[in-house]
């Protein structure tokens, strides 16, 4: 059972929702729109907040899986 389970808030500074996703920190900087207040190695999010990081870091994933290819 991990920490979105039992309920833990976003990471995002200034949001109390309930957070529905954890990605890891060094992903979250790939979004520079969103300001998260780190704590551990992992970033919650909320679904509005995983929706924006979501298109703010769309290029940059991209680039990094045609790295792998």
């Amino acid at each position: 059972m991990g920490r979105v389970e039992k309920g833990v808030n976003c990471s995002v500074l200034n949001c109390g929702q309930a957070a529905e996703r954890s990605i890891s920190e060094s992903k979250a900087k790939l979004a520079t729109d969103l300001e998260f207040s780190y704590s551990n190695k992992r970033v919650y999010l909320c679904r509005t907040h995983y929706k924006e990081w979501k298109k703010d870091s769309k290029d940059e994933r991209e680039t990094e899986r045609a790295r792998w290819n």
